[in-house]
Parts: C-alpha cells; structure tokens; sequence
C-alpha cells in the first residue's frame, strides 16, 4: 500500500474546562467538520507536508533534522508525531503529507489534535501497524507533550473515539455518553470572531492556581461535581438540568477570568432568549459559546446572530478516527 487517508473530526467541549488539566473529569463532544490527511512513501529521506488550509505548503527537512530547532506552530505537532514514530518503528524513506479541513482552526474545533490523530492513523495503517485506541492516544499525546509540554489530551481523545464523552486525562476514563452517530444534544453553538489564545489562558489559570492553590483547587473541585452530574442529566436527557449545570459551570470559569466580553453578552443573550442555560466552549476568551435550548433553538440562535455572534451549524456526536480509502 503506497498511500492511505485518514480523517477525524474537531471537537467541542461541554464541561470541565480548565479543570481537565489537573486530573478533573471533562464532556466533550465530537463535530461532523473533519481533517482528513493523506500520507504516501517517497522513496527519499524526506520529510514533506502540504497544508494549505493551515497555511503551510511544500514544507520539507530531512528525517535526521525532525524535531529540530523552531517549528512552524501549524506543523509541530505532525512533526513530532512523525519524529517519535520513527523511533519506535524506524524507517529508511520519508513521506509525503497532505492535509485537507472542513473547518478554519480559528473556530476552536481542536484543529491541531484532529490533524495530529488522522496523521496518526493514516501513517500506521501505511506501515500496516495495528494500534488499539489507546494506543494512538499515546503516540498523539506524546506530540503534544512534546511540544506544548502540558496538555490534558481531551480534543485527541475526542477525535479518536468520537461521540460524547466523559473524560479523565490522560485517557484513563473515557466513557461514551449514549451510542456514537445518535446526537440527541439539542444545542446551539455561536462562534464570538475572536480567535482564543489558549496557552495563554491555560498558563493565566496555573498562574492563578499557585499563587492561591487552594481557592482555585476547590474550584475545579465544584467543576469536577458539577461534570458527574451533567453526566448522569445527559444520560436521562434532562436537558433543563445540563442547561442549569451549564450555567453553574459558566459562573466558575468567570471566577477563574477567563470569559471575556462577547462570550458573556452571547451567553446572556441565549438564556434570556430561551436556553436553559450556556458557557463558553474551551479555553475562553473567544471561540465558541454553547448553548441548551430545545423548543426555543431557532430563536436562541437569531439572538446570537442579532447580538454579533456566527451560529455553528454542526452536527455533534460524530464518528471518530476512520479510514477513508481502506
């Protein structure tokens, strides 16, 4: 086999943000917007990557020079990746990368993890290596530990088992909430046009833990609860109440400053249209905000639009990692 493609889908996060980072569970939901990468042998000890859509093309380096000195952020993760495949699983020809989205990564989706997990899939199944879930995990989660050097791996578990699920870094729970491909979520999802800086806010957030380790660790305590119950209301599709831990949730991460203006206004504006509740959607300070509503859903969405926010359309409870010519 000279070339195989993979794809795996973006994310989003329902519960537990921030608080995944230190062992606290977390919900994340699958997106139906897909990376798809497409891996072939060259023949040379070359290095390539196309990815036009994260703005890099015709990037090479030798397989001796992977890993080494600065790397272009839209390439680090797929190089390191690379880099320790090859240690495990030593090659003497390089490989030829291309990439191909369905969504911007500025919309928060988890673009680098669902890149990084269908590189990992295509590039394993080119070399007709078996690997179980968890262990692509590992080989994913490794990169990112590489190059971010923290990382609850919660958008690489989300891209590789799909679905909705409850989640223990690093992928020691990882509990599907209902069958993968039925997505009864009814939610409404608004993107704020800010692009959210996340190891900015991840490393204001441990900042903030050490400096007061015990105010900011009983937050994360109360997000941890929080995140059971939500679990047990997805399960009995209480959404009135996921819409009410939506909301308690939401009020913690303000304490931890790290909502920002147009999420707080889009959040607002969804409850007082008719959601149960709302919250932002990952690190903070921009990206996306989501919102419980069910007979209300149309118009928690025009007040989003009304309010400046771009309604997501995309369907939650996706299928994970796949292979797309196998």
């Amino acid at each position: 086999m000279n070339q195989v493609s993979a794809s795996a889908p973006g994310k989003l996060l329902l519960f537990g943000d921030h608080a995944v980072v230190y062992g606290h569970p977390c919900i994340v939901t699958a997106v139906d917007q897909r990376i798809t990468a497409t891996v072939r042998k060259n023949g040379t000890d070359v290095f390539f990557l196309d990815a036009p859509d994260m703005g890099l093309t015709a990037y090479s380096k030798t397989l001796a020079d992977l890993g080494k000195k600065e790397l272009p952020k839209s390439v680090a993760f797929i190089e390191m990746l690379y880099k320790r495949f090859l240690e495990k699983y030593p090659q003497q020809e390089g490989i030829v990368v291309t990439t191909k989205s369905q969504f911007s990564s500025q919309f928060g989706f988890g673009s680098s993890s669902a890149v990084s997990v269908a590189f990992a899939k295509a590039l394993t199944s080119l070399y007709g290596i078996e690997m179980t879930n968890h262990q692509l995990f590992d080989l994913c989660y490794q990169a990112v530990i590489d190059v971010q050097g923290v990382g609850s791996g919660f958008d690489i578990a989300a891209a590789i088992w799909g679905g909705t699920i409850y989640y223990v870094s690093p992928a020691k729970v990882v509990d599907q909430l209902g069958s993968t491909g039925e997505s009864p979520l009814p939610l409404a999802v608004g993107y704020t046009g800010i692009k959210a800086d996340t190891p900015t806010l991840v490393r204001m957030v441990q900042a903030q833990y050490q400096t007061e380790p015990e105010k900011i660790g009983g937050i994360f305590e109360q997000i941890h609860q929080l995140v059971d119950e939500a679990k047990s209301a997805i399960e009995s599709q209480d959404w009135q109440r996921v819409g009410e831990l939506m909301t308690a949730n939401q009020k913690l991460l303000q304490t931890l400053k790290v909502s920002g203006v147009k999420l707080d206004e889009l959040i607002r504006t969804s409850v007082q249209h008719g959601a149960f509740g709302a919250k932002l959607s990952g690190a903070g300070g921009g990206d996306c905000m989501v919102a419980i509503a069910t007979d209300r859903r149309s118009e928690v969405e025009e007040a989003i639009t009304t309010a400046g926010g771009q309604v997501m359309h995309v369907k939650l409870h996706a299928e994970g990692v796949r292979l797309e010519n196998a």
